[in-house]
């Protein structure tokens, strides 16, 4: 199976912020690859380094077989970009936008007026099709910003955090419209702030963070990268969180995560059923009431918090400046 993308040591700087630092990977052709990372990571930057519309100061990239710098104008034509973002013209009306994109690919106006038609039936917004976009809804906005991406029927989809703003029943959708492409020879990276999705859509996940790739596989070799079980319980009163957390501290192998809103504690644990009765053992014997306690596998949170750890500084913002 030939590559469809690659990148090889990028590098690009803002400054003295570094917001790819040598990121290398490839990326199958028919497959699709979930970039994860906190804010900041350069998972932004990436994509638009890829798309060409920001210039790498160092390493080298090729998409669709082009090199993203010196065979830039030509590779435009075989890709779709959706940003995170709407780029729509609000004075023009669904389907008026997806006609002027297949002009601008070349479809000729036949093909471009049928492809849009049969995108807004896609995505569900034939009823809105000769509205102005400046009447429709941010969830809409972001739908047919999505449906321009698949004008043209690229081989090479980049996606950046496609489902933002959706309602879970577009959402699916979408997830639905992404997979029958795949299926049928596309390839798509898409960066995403949802667990679920990269589980969902990805056969490769890789975590980012201070533009470097960090940690790469399936979403199960990640969470078997991670390791063990995670104890999940409830306490009925928020007073005993702490009493709680300081009878757990133990028993953890790894950061507890606690929110206090929903008076939950997470403890990662590696005897798992061992380790559950023991701990709800000492609970009682400290008096706090729990309300409900499990036992679980990691979860794609689990890694990410694990393998990333904090909140980055806004690195990307600077990408989405430089090129506004």
């Amino acid at each position: 199976m030939s590559d469809a993308i690659t990148a090889e040591g990028l590098v690009k700087k803002y400054g003295d912020v570094t917001a790819l630092d040598e990121l290398s990977f490839r990326v199958p052709q028919g497959t699709v690859l979930a970039l994860l990372g906190p804010n900041g990571a350069g998972k932004t930057t990436t994509v638009r380094v890829l798309t060409t519309l920001l210039r790498p100061d160092g390493g080298r990239a090729t998409v669709a077989g082009y090199d993203v710098v010196s065979d830039a104008r030509r590779l435009r034509a075989h890709i779709g970009l959706s940003g995170q973002y709407a780029a729509v013209d609000e004075h023009l009306t669904g389907a008026e936008n997806l006609e002027m994109v297949g002009r601008l690919y070349h479809l000729g106006a036949k093909r471009s007026r049928s492809r849009a038609r049969e995108l807004l039936e896609r995505f569900d917004l034939a009823d809105a099709a000769d509205r102005p976009v400046k009447g429709y809804s941010g969830g809409m906005r972001r739908r047919i910003d999505l449906a321009g991406a698949l004008v043209a029927d690229p081989p090479v989809l980049f996606l950046d955090e496609p489902t933002t703003g959706l309602d879970p029943r577009a959402r699916a959708a979408l997830w639905d419209t992404l997979s029958e492409l795949v299926a049928a020879g596309s390839t798509l990276l898409l960066t995403t702030q949802y667990m679920e999705e990269a589980d969902h859509l990805a056969n490769q996940i890789m975590v980012v963070d201070h533009g470097r790739a960090i940690a790469r596989g399936t979403a199960d070799e990640l969470k078997d990268q991670v390791g063990g079980n995670r104890i999940e319980l409830t306490v009925t009163d928020a007073t005993e969180l702490e009493t709680a957390r300081q009878s757990l501290a133990w028993v953890a192998v790894g950061a507890m995560r606690t929110a206090p809103e929903s008076l939950q504690i997470t403890v990662p644990v590696t005897d798992g059923p061992e380790a559950l009765r023991e701990v709800l053992g000492r609970l009682a014997e400290a008096g706090v009431r729990v309300r409900d306690a499990g036992l679980r596998r990691p979860t794609l949170d689990d890694v990410y918090l694990t393998l990333t750890g904090h909140q980055a500084s806004g690195t990307d913002e600077r990408a989405r400046e430089a090129t506004r």
